[in-house]
């Protein structure tokens, strides 16, 4: 009878421990991530507090990370498994929130240097696309004043594979950044007030923005994010500001300059013609950042770019001109367009950037996304996505996208309707049609515009002074 009691006290004690051996698993699921992360490129492991899930893009959760470089030798680890280092994460995005695969906002205990990348304590994890790739390489070709850095990194979110992602600089204010003055929340005092700003010109409701109206068809819409938390007297600044902008962009006088006090008009520029090579249709729609130092002469940079997408199409006009297709107000840029000064600003970068420095794009592309065929299929396969979706075929989309947008827009330069075109003094009193190309160069008479436009191929031309676009 004793042998018996022994027995069953020890099946119970047996039976005990298994149970509470399956209520931690429950809990703690064993890690399998090892069995789905490619191995291939560094991997960043991220512990939420007691596993909770993240489902706020406002309120931060405490977490732990490490960074395994996965053999990379000029990537460092940072922390390990069994001495993590201490973060916060939460959501972001907006249409991109909605999606299956999240992209997340996360803020480092201490500034850090994540993969190479300068120390910073905000970064975000963005879905890799071709178009990020293409887009963030450009902005670097192109000399913006400040464009981020990403890098390729699988993630683990509590044991849980959740694919290739890109760790990726935000946009803020910093040395390392976007290296201007900082403004302090709630500041008065007027000399202070007119320099150190960060907006964001975008098509979404928030609660830090100002509106005032554009035209007679929409509104500008405008995010202040630095400083965050205003002051009437610099709410009451920032709305005149832009309110004078405006008046001086949308002047009847597109000879007058000045709108060129407010704005730097290379760095517009810069960013148009990028925005126009990426045939992006949210180029002056949706994360049109600006920013302004506070120094004197100071005046509004356009970018850092962000979010940069491609219509991926046979191009045949400016991209903010295809509004009507795609359903989005092109802010400001149908009128900047038509000031000779910028105009001759777009020409001058081109002619910088154009061949030599945007030639580097293609190899640049191909080094970045081939590395990342096993992680990209792992991805798909997480999130059911189309297979057939290989680095290979994404690196040859976007460049030949590049390549076909680079080659219209070097024909295709802009001129404004009210820049003058020197006519050979000998046809000035002639009764023949003069056709000149947007540089100006004489191409040719014909007897009357009839003539001219049939014998003309597709492109924009300057015909009897004026601007005549033939399709």
């Amino acid at each position: 009878m004793t042998n018996i009691i022994k027995v069953i006290s020890k099946l119970f004690v047996a039976l005990t421990l298994i149970s509470c051996t399956d209520e931690i698993d429950a809990v703690n699921p064993p890690n399998t991530s090892d069995k789905t992360i490619s191995g291939t490129i560094p991997a960043l492991y991220i512990e939420t507090e007691n596993h909770a899930p993240i489902v706020s893009k406002t309120e931060y959760l405490n977490a732990t990370y490490w960074l395994d470089p996965m053999g990379a030798e000029d990537i460092p680890a940072l922390g390990s498994k069994t001495q993590p280092l201490a973060m916060q994460i939460r959501g972001r995005g907006h249409s991109s929130w909605k999606g299956a695969k999240k992209p997340y906002k996360i803020k480092l205990e201490k500034k850090t240097a994540m993969m190479g990348m300068p120390k910073n304590k905000h970064w975000a994890l963005l879905k890799p696309t071709e178009n990020t790739v293409a887009g963030l390489q450009l902005g670097k070709l192109m000399k913006m004043a400040w464009t981020p850095s990403f890098r390729p990194v699988e993630v683990v979110l509590n044991g849980d594979y959740i694919g290739l992602y890109f760790l990726t600089e935000t946009i803020r204010i910093d040395e390392n950044r976007v290296n201007i003055y900082e403004q302090q929340d709630r500041e008065t005092n007027p000399d202070l007030i007119k320099g150190g700003w960060l907006v964001e010109v975008d098509n979404y409701h928030d609660e830090d923005q100002i509106t005032i109206p554009e035209c007679s068809k929409w509104n500008l819409t405008l995010r202040y994010h630095s400083p965050e938390d205003l002051s009437n007297a610099q709410l009451q600044w920032l709305t005149d500001e832009f309110k004078s902008i405006n008046a001086a962009i949308y002047s009847a006088d597109k000879t007058s300059t000045a709108w060129e006090d407010y704005i730097d008009v290379e760095s517009m520029a810069r960013f148009f013609i990028l925005q126009e090579v990426m045939d992006n249709p949210d180029g002056f729609h949706g994360s049109f950042y600006l920013h302004k130092d506070l120094a004197d002469n100071a005046r509004w940079v356009a970018g850092p770019i962000w979010d940069l997408v491609c219509y991926n199409r046979e191009k045949t006009d400016y991209t903010f001109r295809m509004k009507v297709h795609y359903g989005f107000t092109p802010h400001w840029i149908g009128e900047i367009i038509q000031y000779d000064s910028f105009c001759k600003a777009v020409e001058r970068v081109w002619r910088e950037v154009y061949p030599a420095r945007l030639s580097e794009i293609y190899n640049q592309i191909d080094e970045i996304v081939l590395p990342l065929g096993s992680a990209w299929a792992n991805d798909c396969a997480r999130w059911n996505e189309d297979p057939t979706q290989t680095a290979q075929l994404r690196a040859d989309r976007i460049k030949n996208a590049l390549s076909r947008n680079i080659e219209w827009f070097d024909n295709h330069l802009p001129v404004s309707p009210y820049a003058s075109v020197q006519m050979p003094m000998e046809d000035q009193t002639g009764t023949s049609v003069m056709v000149y190309n947007l540089q100006g160069i004489f191409l040719g008479k014909f007897k009357n515009e009839t003539e001219a436009i049939s014998n003309l191929r597709q492109g924009i031309y300057i015909i009897n002074h004026k601007k005549v676009i033939i399709k």
